[in-house]
């Protein structure tokens, strides 16, 4: 579920609050990827002569602790931590590498974090911290670059998942199962679909990668397209309509299937509301792999009770962990994952990889590769 790709055991012994994840086994190791070099900044000062400590701030996302710990298991000046969500606030003090995962780093929490060199996001969402809290505080703030780790290729890849499972029914299918039916539920094809890509950054680029293949049209939004002849034949090659904020609604209304792919902040959140939903094509499909929050609730669930909405695909949901018994997942058009969309074994492997190296150079006070820092 949690995409570890393989069997894993581990112990979880309470130390000060601590929740310490021990790594038991593992069936099988692999080498982590690579990462392009994004931004570097200079630490003042190493811990050469200390431990540094690692924050995880949730036990959920549980790859994302175990594979960093089993990347550092040779460094004993280096020790990585997870903890609840609700104890984070009577330990981060303690700790000069925060990584949030779920949990919101607000000025009140970082006022507390008197050691902290660093909140750095498993991955690229950094809409829960108060970035401008942690730069008052001399803490940087960064992201790991979707494009790099493999993240976004990860996250396409669900969203066609999402596609092809709604397309084809995925529910009614495993009904027919149970009945021991056979040749029902009638499903559809991707093959000459109109596809609409809303926000076209490293994820909508890979979807479309991928998407291509299955002759679909393409349409895509963002907010600024490279100029003409700036080596962009790759995206001209592969959206077959572009356009900006200006065009959201005209390209949902000829889409059958539309795919948020944007980051979640002041101006996107709640974006696709009953408005944008109105604009599409009755029996269109959404499928959501970007943030909760970019999608108003109420909206939507309307729009299914109707029957304007085809389907809907969510990863990401408005409250994470999500209410199994929420009246949303009654519909036989909605298909649900627990927020993996980025969670595989080559995406998370690198970038445990990402943070173990950034914990050494923080340790040894040297330059910061690998990350993008946004402060």
């Amino acid at each position: 579920m949690y995409g570890l790709g393989s069997s894993v055991i581990y112990r979880t012994v309470r130390s000060s609050s601590v929740r310490t994840i021990s790594l038991l086994s593992l069936f099988y190791l692999t080498k982590s990827a690579g990462y392009s070099k994004m931004a570097e900044a200079k630490m003042e000062n190493g811990f050469h002569n200390s431990v540094t400590r690692v924050l995880f701030c949730s036990p959920y996302f549980p790859a994302a602790h175990i594979y960093t710990r089993e990347y550092l298991q040779k460094y004993s000046s280096i020790q990585v931590d997870a903890v609840q969500l609700e104890e984070v606030k009577e330990v981060i003090h303690k700790y000069h590498l925060c990584i949030p995962t779920m949990k919101k780093l607000d000025s009140d929490l970082i006022s507390k974090a008197g050691q902290l060199k660093l909140i750095l996001q498993f991955g690229v969402g950094l809409e829960g911290v108060d970035i401008e809290a942690a730069t008052k505080n001399k803490i940087k703030v960064a992201r790991i670059p979707a494009s790099t780790t493999g993240n976004s290729i990860s996250t396409s890849e669900l969203a066609i998942y999402h596609i092809l499972g709604l397309l084809r029914k995925q529910k009614e299918m495993e009904i027919s199962v149970k009945q021991r039916n056979l040749g029902f539920p009638t499903g559809d094809t991707l093959f000459g679909k109109t596809v609409f890509i809303f926000g076209f950054g490293a994820i909508g680029l890979d979807l479309a990668k991928r998407l291509k293949p299955f002759g679909v049209k393409i349409l895509a939004t963002k907010r600024k397209w490279p100029e003409p002849g700036s080596n962009n034949e790759e995206i001209e090659g592969l959206v077959d309509k572009k356009g900006g904020t200006e065009n959201i609604y005209e390209f949902a209304s000829e889409a059958d299937i539309v795919v948020p792919c944007l980051t979640m902040n002041n101006e996107t959140a709640g974006i696709v509301n009953k408005k944008f939903l109105s604009s599409m094509k009755k029996g269109a499909l959404l499928v959501n792999i970007a943030r909760g929050g970019i999608v108003e609730y109420n909206s939507v669930y309307e729009s299914l009770e109707t029957g304007h909405l085809g389907g809907l695909g969510i990863d990401v949901a408005w409250t994470e962990p999500f209410d199994p018994n929420d009246p949303i997942l009654k519909f036989q058009n909605v298909l649900f994952t627990p927020h993996v969309g980025g969670v595989s074994e080559f995406s998370y492997r690198t970038m445990a990889k990402v943070v173990g190296d950034c914990a050494i150079q923080l340790h040894e006070g040297g330059p910061l590769g690998g990350i993008e820092i946004v402060n």
